[in-house]
């Protein structure tokens, strides 16, 4: 690979859900020896099956990978994270969990490695004040599904390095996908943008102004979007949706104020494509 098209040899990653899976997966097919850390035996197998399901996915596509399963690692120890250039992080959107994560990684990962966030709206300069380099800690914000995927989002705080952001940039190339660069603020630049619309869709559906379908063919014929917002709504969960929603609200105001028909789903268990029902659903 050119200088330009290039991951870290030995790549972590904190967290083996769906996105930390995807993460881990990529790194992988990209060349990097992958450490996948997980809280528990459990956890540990199912990030194995998600991991193994996209490799499966890719040989009915008659794509050729040059990893396998047991290439990657799977541990519950934060201590095997010592000799990684690179950790991301990918546990469950809660600040103070994150925080927490963050600088338990930051303890074991070595003087020259770099630890970046997956987070899609959370406060990367709030959680910087928990470690003790925040100069090598930035935002990697990656997109579902990760494999794929073609944007990374490159969160910079006040602290980070100008050596982490240029680096960054080649990691996502490497990965080959795309990077965007954006200063720290509030849901970021993707999250605002795709949150501004998904909750005015949802808010047009709750008037009765038109029906799931034609609103989200309004944006996907109208304005060339790959899904409308409804779909990527139960792509992305509703429950995320909601989080992401009321964070915005807090901290932007009004304008992000998620609709009533946005909790009721959430209560009722309605949250997308995982529960088999959101705005359409999946049998």
């Amino acid at each position: 690979m050119s200088e330009t098209m290039s991951v870290p040899k030995r790549v972590g990653v904190l967290g083996g859900g769906t996105m930390g899976a995807g993460i881990a997966f990529s790194f992988a097919r990209a060349g990097a020896k992958v450490t996948l850390v997980e809280r528990d035996g459990p956890s540990v197998e199912s990030a194995r099956e998600r991991i193994a399901e996209s490799i499966r996915r890719s040989d009915s596509k008659g794509v050729q990978l040059s990893f396998s399963l047991e290439d990657v690692s799977f541990e519950t120890d934060y201590g095997t994270f010592a000799s990684a250039e690179l950790v991301v992080e990918a546990v469950p959107e809660d600040i103070d969990l994150k925080k927490s994560a963050l600088a338990a990684v930051e303890r074991e990962l070595g003087a020259d490695g770099w630890l970046t966030s997956n987070t899609s709206s959370l406060s990367l300069t709030e959680i910087s004040h928990s470690l003790a380099r925040p100069d090598r800690f930035c935002g990697l914000h990656f997109f579902n599904p990760v494999p794929a995927s073609a944007l990374v989002e490159i969160v910079l705080t006040p602290q980070t390095s100008p050596e982490l952001a240029t680096l960054s940039a080649a990691w996502v190339r490497g990965l080959e996908k795309t990077p965007i660069t954006v200063n720290d603020a509030p849901g970021f630049a993707s999250s605002r943008l795709g949150i501004a619309i998904a909750l005015e869709a949802i808010r047009m559906l709750e008037e009765g102004v038109a029906s799931a379908e034609d609103i989200d063919n309004a944006m996907v014929l109208g304005y060339r979007h790959a899904t409308g917002p409804l779909k990527t709504t139960d792509l992305v969960g509703l429950d995320v949706r909601l989080a992401i929603a009321e964070y915005l609200h807090a901290t932007l105001g009004e304008r992000f104020a998620p609709p009533v028909l946005l909790r009721e789903k959430v209560a009722r268990g309605d949250l997308g494509r995982k529960s088999g029902r959101g705005f359409f659903d999946y049998p």
